[in-house]
């Protein structure tokens, strides 16, 4: 069974869970923790509620059990519908309140700073997320600290374009004294995660930056799932003849 599917398992066997926002970060969180980050680094994942991925990746790399993941959501489990960092090992932080990760990332990352420790910071925060004064009042104390070991990518799945258009991100990053990586603004996700691992990793390292970076990926919701794309996804789990189906899809 692949990652997506068991996505769609926990979700299943809970009743419940954010699946397309889960299938939407998936090759971002894959790519950070098989290839991107390195001993000394950190990941915040500010939207929560896409821990679904999460989960799914710390279980590949043996943080987690498979039997942990059986148990998502059930009564004792150490796996939310958010990541609890006193539960859950490998979590840095408690997120799931939209705009709280970014700040916390932000903190870490200044915090490596003052200390001269080695590392970077990475942070993925949704689209929707981008409209909370948190994520751009965190965005300026990053720029004026300079944070060059600080890392935002924005899983840009354009689930909030019905309510807020946020137009160029890019360019609003860029406003706020970031250095906006745009080699993968506009990169397929049908695309493996060693593909986008490759690029940010060689990418980053290869410029001379003295501030943080954004880097905003078009997303897909419910990436892999056509019937996922509509919002009524956004909270439900399949029935058992829908989970055949799906399971099959993401094959």
């Amino acid at each position: 069974m692949n990652l997506k599917q068991q996505i769609v398992m926990m979700a299943y066997n809970a009743g419940g869970g954010h699946i397309p926002s889960a299938l939407s970060i998936l090759p971002i969180v894959s790519a950070l923790y098989n290839g991107v980050m390195e001993p000394d680094d950190r990941f915040v994942l500010s939207k929560g509620h896409g821990c679904l991925a999460l989960y799914a990746v710390l279980a590949e790399k043996g943080l987690i059990t498979q039997e942990h993941l059986t148990n998502y959501a059930k009564y004792g489990s150490i796996l939310g519908g958010h990541p609890d960092r006193k539960k859950v090992p490998g979590v840095l932080c408690s997120t799931g309140s939209l705009g709280h990760g970014l700040p916390q990332a932000v903190g870490i990352a200044l915090a490596k700073k003052i200390k001269g420790e080695a590392g970077r910071v990475y942070c993925l925060v949704g689209d929707g997320e981008c409209n909370e004064g948190s994520v751009w009042e965190a965005a300026l104390v990053a720029s004026h600290h300079k944070l060059d070991n600080l890392t935002i990518i924005v899983d840009y799945n354009h689930s909030t374009d019905r309510a807020i258009d946020l137009g160029d991100l890019g360019k609003k990053f860029g406003a706020f004294g970031f250095f906006v990586y745009n080699k993968i603004e506009t990169i397929n996700l049908a695309f493996e995660p060693s593909v986008l691992s490759f690029s940010l990793r060689h990418g980053l390292r290869s410029i001379a930056i003295d501030g943080p970076v954004a880097v905003i990926i078009n997303t897909k919701k419910g990436d892999g799932c056509q019937r996922m794309s509509d919002p009524a996804w956004h909270h439900r789990a399949p029935t058992a003849a829908e989970l055949e189906e799906i399971l099959k899809e993401l094959e």
